[in-house]
């Protein structure tokens, strides 16, 4: 059943939510300053306000301000340039967030959490949700196991998102933005105080946008909205409700095309990289996602403070697609396609309570977090398949009804998670430990809504982290830490049965370097992961198998530095080596798919405060990526790669017009065509054309 466009908006609740916009008498009253909100924003590395100095993990953080001046329209192009984060895993499909972390592609759809909260998904099917970046306020990545504080989650790590929130001094922003492939958007962001006494702040933002993508008839449309409410209850409680409303009516192009054909020329020829391989009658992606939550914090006493984070999730997703899967025949120029299609109902509860301590014992300094967190997930699938004639690559003819349709396949997956943690960050002297257990419990079920045959699994693990850090009086932090990660699934096998869940530990030492008195942030770091019961696939049509262990070593390198007043820059090389260790389809010992070994990001910003160029800024970035195996046997690897992209701003109230600016943003400026990357040499995703946008912003 197709889900109406704009449903959600519809709702009473959002009717409710948009008429405060009509609160214009009290937003414009003029206000007075105000201590700020009570809730506090949480590091994701440790749960807790912690200095990234302090902490014996990799740890990344992308501003609002750096979003901004990249034009970034996904979490995906958010991180291009943090180091040991592959975000071209589909090169130019925007329909899912895939993030790659250290070389782990197996946990990239489920890798997110949002305030705190695991963005509750379901990796094994179309069910993955997306938060439109200019809802945040901030993205931190962390590296490395995370599952101590989180439970479920890829060994690679964790990428934060962490939302804009309501503020007690009033400001908005208008933003309008327009870019090639008829690309247009619009969207507000407001925020103040309500009420004489100010103890109620809110923020609303929304966006609507449209694109054409750079294959054939593929769309993508979204429409999003989220209110928040901050009420200070008392000077020491503090409670935040929130919503995240998102329609989204097109979602793009996810489609591959063959290596030969690709990469290399198939009978003389190569395919066009704006290829469609589908059919528009019957190519279709819309997700709805409705999320509801809130966060109570009340501070008992100096030293002690407890947490609630809430959050429901309500999505549908609706899928049409046909696609191309390899040449009819050596020689042929036409490509076999089927079709695949879905119909999912999702829904899903989060819940984290939290302790925090503060402890000094005369000589040791102790912050304790103790928390239970529980998780739940039912989704509702149906997954009709078919067949449909095949499509010249080279001279495509569309218009072609199926051949074939099958009877849907109906199952449920259901997930629920309850988890028991302790924390305690230790300071001694110039000394920082970290010591973490968790405990969980896990249960599994996926069953048949046809025949009735049902797939359980029920777990119990343990979690752990453990790290040491030195705090030289030069701004010199060497550090060394232990962790393991815990990555229960839905998947199964052949047989219907559900994998083990994967299991993996991580051995982490470098060295963070903050000089005193600066912003200036340098970091090195030598890590090995180890996984074990690996789930993978090798066709898109294949079941899942646990294929053995992979090891995952490398070096990262990141520099974030002003240089002078006007010129900053952004650094970072990512070396990840990630083999199969042990597998049993004969590739033990090769390199993983999805993972370039080499990755060098440099981001240079320039920003005029005198003379004819005041008002002016201008950025240019470089990422390059290398070594990227193209299939699990290592038969073949996709081409290095290099992008270059470019940004330049002018503040308008030079010329008079308070809070304005605008903005041309450019991605690939050379226009390379490229393949990002490959699942097998039947299936390799080109990379994104040339992006050119243009923005107006008007703050206030």
């Amino acid at each position: 059943m197709l889900i109406p466009h704009h449903r959600f908006l519809r709702s009473p609740l959002s009717v409710a939510v948009l008429s405060a916009l009509a609160v214009s008498p009290v937003y414009a009253q003029e206000s007075t300053e105000l201590a700020t909100v009570t809730v506090t924003a949480q590091q994701a590395a440790t749960k807790v306000e912690t200095p990234t100095i302090e902490i014996p993990q990799s740890v990344s953080t992308i501003t609002r301000e750096q979003m901004d001046n990249r034009g970034v329209s996904t979490v995906q192009r958010a991180t291009d340039y943090t180091p040991g984060v592959y975000s071209n895993q589909v090169g130019a499909s925007n329909r899912f967030d895939y993030l790659v972390l250290r070389g782990f592609s197996d946990g990239s759809l489920s890798n997110t959490f949002l305030d705190g909260l695991k963005v509750m998904g379901d990796a094994n099917s179309h069910s993955s949700m997306r938060i439109d970046p200019w809802f945040l306020e901030s993205i931190e990545v962390v590296r490395g196991p995370a599952s101590v504080l989180y439970g479920r989650a890829s060994p690679g790590g964790v990428v934060a998102l962490n939302s804009k929130r309501p503020e007690f001094e009033q400001g908005g922003e208008l933003r309008f933005r327009v870019g090639n492939n008829n690309q247009r958007s619009a969207a507000f962001d407001l925020t103040g105080p309500i009420g004489e006494e100010q103890r109620v702040a809110f923020r609303l933002t929304g966006i609507a946008s449209a694109a054409d993508t750079q294959f054939g008839p593929a769309e993508e449309e979204r429409y999003a909205i989220a209110p928040r409410l901050t009420w200070d209850i008392t000077d020491d409680t503090s409670l935040t409700v929130e919503a995240y409303l998102q329609d989204e009516p097109e979602g793009g192009y996810h489609s591959g095309v063959p290596y030969e054909g690709a990469v290399v020329a198939h009978n003389g020829h190569k395919i066009s990289n704006n290829f469609f391989d589908g059919e528009k009658d019957y190519d279709t992606y819309e997700r709805t996602q409705r999320m509801f939550g809130y966060a109570l914090e009340h501070r008992f006493n100096d030293q002690v403070t407890g947490r609630q984070l809430m959050r429901y999730l309500n999505s549908d997703v609706v899928l049409n697609q046909v696609y191309g899967y390899g040449w009819t025949s050596p020689t042929s120029d036409e490509l076999t396609r089927y079709y695949s299609g879905s119909n999912e109902s999702l829904e899903a509860w989060t819940l984290d309570n939290q302790l925090e301590a503060t402890l000094s014992s005369g000589f040791m300094d102790h912050t304790l977090l103790f928390g239970v967190d529980y998780q739940q997930r039912e989704n509702d699938v149906s997954w009709p398949t078919g067949y449909f004639p095949p499509l010249n690559a080279f001279d495509p003819v569309y218009g072609s009804d199926p051949i074939e349709f099958y009877a849907p396949v109906r199952e449920r997956h259901e997930i629920d998670q309850t988890g028991v943690y302790l924390q305690d960050q230790i300071a001694l002297v110039n000394w920082r430990f970290t010591l973490g257990g968790r405990y969980d419990w896990v249960n599994i079920d996926n069953a048949n809504r046809d025949s009735g045959d049902t797939s359980s699994l029920s777990d119990t693990q343990f979690s752990g982290r453990a790290g040491v850090v030195y705090l030289f009086d030069n701004g010199v932090a060497p550090y060394l830490s232990y962790s393991t990660a815990f990555t229960p699934t839905s998947f199964v096998d052949e047989s219907g049965d559900l994998l083990q869940p994967m299991e993996g530990e991580q051995w982490e030492t470098g060295v963070k370097y903050q000089p005193n008195g600066s912003q200036n942030q340098y970091s090195a770091a030598l890590f090995h992961i180890g996984q074990e019961n690996v789930a993978t696939k090798e066709q898109p049509t294949d079941p899942y198998r646990a294929v053995g262990e992979i090891e995952s070593q490398g070096l990262e390198l990141e520099a974030q530095t002003q240089l002078t007043d006007t010129l900053s820059l952004q650094a970072g090389y990512s070396f990840t080596d990630i083999t199969y260790a042990k597998s049993d389809d004969g590739n033990q010992g090769n390199n993983a798919i999805y993972s370039p070994r080499h990755q060098v990001q440099l981001w240079g910003h320039y920003q005029a405060n005198d003379g004819w160029l005041n008002g002016v800024d201008m950025g240019v970035g470089v990422r390059h990526y290398a070594d990227i195996a193209a299939d699990r046997a290592n038969t073949e690897t996709v081409p290095d790669y290099t992008l270059v992209d470019a940004t330049i701003g002018y503040d308008l109230s030079q010329l008079g017009v308070e809070g304005v600016e605008t903005r041309l943003n450019v991605n690939n400026l050379l226009d390379k065509e490229y393949v990002a990357s490959c699942n097998s040499l039947e299936y390799c995703y080109f990379g994104a054309e040339r992006g050119v946008t243009a923005s107006v912003h008007y703050r206030f």
